[in-house]
């Protein structure tokens, strides 16, 4: 359901919501200061979560403050309004990566056979429903930084493969890899609990 709503989206344009966001985006870049209090006000407890999700420690309120200066010192040179949302979350994900490499917690990279593990994302069916919410945000915990990106960026902030891709600074290919395994880890990781 959220998938067919996306791609309608796409076809169709931006919604009312993206364009009024992209106008806050506009406005911000002309230094009007209520504009960018509202922005924060609507992307803080998206990209905190995000973040606490990478970081899994009480540190997110020092990182979401840098990056809250770093959004403010580059939003002049945004191009793209429309792009803002990746551009953010890309900005959280880069001083979440930055304050795991400080503590020593560098997240390894793992090398996948792109080709062996893409798998079409529509024909598949993820088999959550509304009853394993709560299990699902504590599973996430369980799986490596890169399965838990992925999947909060795909289906908690219903991003795009390309949005993805741009977040991450990596291919799309890459992107459809990564929550493939990340599914089946998160899958392993709900079965676990259940069976405790």
């Amino acid at each position: 359901m959220v998938r067919t709503a996306a791609r309608r989206t796409q076809r169709m344009g931006p919604t009312p919501e993206q364009l009024y966001e992209r106008m806050l985006v506009t406005r911000c870049q002309t230094g009007d200061e209520r504009a960018f209090v509202e922005l924060v006000e609507r992307y803080q407890p998206r990209l905190a979560y995000f973040v606490l999700k990478l970081l899994g420690s009480a540190r997110v309120e020092d990182v979401m403050q840098d990056v809250w200066l770093d959004v403010l010192r580059g939003l002049p040179a945004l191009r793209d309004a429309g792009a803002f949302p990746a551009w953010v979350f890309r900005i959280a994900r880069d001083r979440a990566y930055r304050e795991l490499r400080r503590a020593g917690a560098v997240p390894t990279i793992v090398a996948i056979d792109v080709d062996a593990a893409v798998v079409d994302d529509a024909a598949q069916d993820d088999g959550f429903d509304e009853h394993d919410v709560a299990l699902v945000h504590t599973c996430l915990d369980e799986l490596s930084s890169q399965h838990r990106e992925v999947l909060v960026l795909r289906f908690l902030q219903q991003m795009s493969y390309e949005d993805i891709a741009a977040v991450a600074g990596c291919d799309i290919g890459t992107v459809r890899s990564r929550l493939h395994y990340a599914k089946a880890a998160l899958r392993k990781a709900m079965e676990r609990k259940r069976s405790t």
